[in-house]
C-alpha cells in the first residue's frame, strides 16, 4: 500500500468517526472551554526527523468576566498558552504534543491538560497551489479549562496559494465527553498576501456556532477578526495578530502571538 492510499484510509476512517460523534451529539450542550490556541493551519508540517517548537500565546485585554460555565474562569485579563511540540513522521504525517496552560486575572497559574495531535497533509504543502489535511487532536482537560475532560477536534484544512495570495478555511468541529457532553462547528479562515520574502500580512477569522443541531441566534455566536502579520526574527517563525470581537458573545479586544523553530 503506498503512502497516499495509507493517508486515503486514515481520513476516511477520521471522517467516518466524525459522522459518528456528529449523529450521537446533536443535542449536546453549547462547547465551553479556554482558547489556547488561535491558528489557521496550513498543512505545512515538519520534515521526516525534524522537530519543531511552538509558544502560542494570547491576552484577552477585554471579554467576559463570568465564566462559560460552573467553575471556570472568565477570558477577560487573561494570559492563554500553549507549548508545543511536532515531530515530522513522514512527508504527509506529523505528531504532536500540547501543554496548554493559563493565567488568570488573579495571576493564578492553571494548567490546562495535554493534547495529543495527529496532522495528515499533502506533501510540501508550502511548495502546491492546492493543499489539503485533516488534524485530528485528542485532549485530556483539566475542570477549570472544561466541563468535559476528554476533547475531541476535527480540523480540515482546505488552501489555495498563488500569485502571492493564499486563501485556508478549517472547518472545525469540537466534541466533549465525560461530563456535560458538548458540540460545537467552530471554523476558522485566513486570508493573507505576500510581501516580500516570508513576511505576509492578512485577515484571520474565528467563529463558534455551538452546540450542533442547535445553534444559537447571532448575537449569541462568537466572531472575531484578526489582523495579523507573518515574519522572521532571529531564526524565529512570528506571526502576530490583533482581534475584534463582531457579536457580543465575543471576546472584544485579543493579541495574539505564536513562535516557532524547527530543530
Amino acid at each position: 500500500m503506498d503512502r497516499f492510499t495509507a493517508l486515503c484510509k486514515r481520513i476516511a476512517i477520521a471522517i467516518d468517526f466524525a459522522i459518528l460523534a456528529i449523529t450521537a451529539t446533536v443535542s449536546m450542550a453549547p462547547a465551553a472551554r479556554a482558547v489556547d490556541e488561535i491558528q489557521v493551519y496550513n498543512a505545512e508540517i515538519a520534515a521526516p526527523g525534524q522537530f519543531t517548537l511552538q509558544q502560542h500565546l494570547n491576552y484577552v485585554w477585554s471579554g467576559s468576566t463570568v465564566p462559560d460555565f460552573p467553575g471556570g474562569f472568565a477570558s477577560n485579563r487573561t494570559l492563554n498558552g500553549t507549548p508545543e511540540l511536532a515531530y515530522g513522521v513522514t512527508d504527509w504525517y506529523e505528531l504532536g504534543l500540547y501543554v496548554p496552560f493559563a493565567i488568570d486575572s488573579t495571576g493564578t497559574f492553571l494548567p490546562g491538560g495535554v493534547k495529543v495531535r495527529h496532522l495528515f497533509v499533502s506533501p510540501h504543502a508550502e511548495d502546491r497551489k492546492f493543499f489539503y489535511g485533516l488534524n485530528v487532536e485528542l485532549s485530556w482537560q483539566s475542570a477549570r479549562f472544561s466541563p468535559d475532560p476528554i476533547g475531541l477536534e476535527l480540523r480540515p484544512i482546505i488552501g489555495v496559494r498563488d500569485l502571492g495570495w493564499e486563501f485556508i478555511v478549517n472547518p472545525i468541529v469540537d466534541f466533549g465527553f465525560g461530563g456535560g457532553g458538548s458540540s460545537a462547528f467552530a471554523p476558522a479562515a485566513r486570508v493573507a498576501h505576500n510581501l516580500w520574502g516570508e513576511t505576509w500580512l492578512g485577515v484571520e477569522y474565528y467563529s463558534n456556532y455551538s452546540p450542533i443541531g442547535a445553534i444559537p441566534p447571532g448575537d449569541q455566536q462568537q466572531h472575531v477578526l484578526f489582523g495579523v502579520v507573518d515574519f522572521k526574527l532571529f531564526g524565529l517563525d512570528v506571526n502576530f495578530g490583533m482581534g475584534f470581537g463582531l457579536s457580543g458573545a465575543s471576546d472584544a479586544v485579543v493579541s495574539k502571538l505564536i513562535i516557532g523553530k524547527a530543530f
